[in-house]
């Protein structure tokens, strides 16, 4: 399993929009497969959170010293009850909201023990990505739909030849 640690560009803060400073909220996703690797698992972000009533890909905040390993099995353990087995870092990224500065790093997740289940009360659905583009999600995560889309569109061309 790799073992990366939070990246940085050296700029951990950011211009919010009253003239302060916002610091950069490190945070680790994952695109979690199910065994066949044609669908997604995603959560619906409840009401009153931040980029609430849209989908995601289940994680949280990498906490402080915390390799994205370690964040990752945590926050997977915590909000679905499984434990990632395979998993390989797919990108990282910045996204600046009016509030607050995110550093997403994204985890394809491809083999997990146990059955997913919303600990924290989250609706939870498997979706193939050429579903992804009929939902809401967070602008953050705009760029990774995309490229899930993408992907997926590609390999049925390649597969259709």
């Amino acid at each position: 399993m790799p073992t990366i640690a939070a990246e940085t560009d050296g700029d951990d803060t950011a211009q919010d929009p009253a003239g302060g400073t916002m610091s950069t909220l490190e945070v680790v996703a994952g695109i979690v497969w199910n065994p066949a690797a044609e669908h997604v698992l995603l959560a619906l972000r409840k009401p009153g959170q931040h980029q609430g009533d849209r989908w995601e890909f289940p994680g949280g905040k990498v906490e402080p010293g915390e390799t994205l390993d370690a964040a990752l099995v945590r926050e997977l353990g915590e909000e679905l009850d499984i434990v990632p087995t395979a998993f390989v870092p797919r990108c990282t990224l910045v996204h600046a909201y009016p509030d607050k500065r995110v550093r997403l790093h994204f985890m394809d997740v491809t083999r997990f023990d146990g059955t997913p289940a919303g600990r924290e009360g989250q609706t939870l659905r498997w979706a193939a990505p050429s579903e992804l583009g009929s939902l809401t999600f967070p602008e953050a995560n705009r760029s990774v739909v995309d490229a899930l889309i993408s992907e997926r569109s590609s390999r049925r061309e390649d597969r259709s030849r």
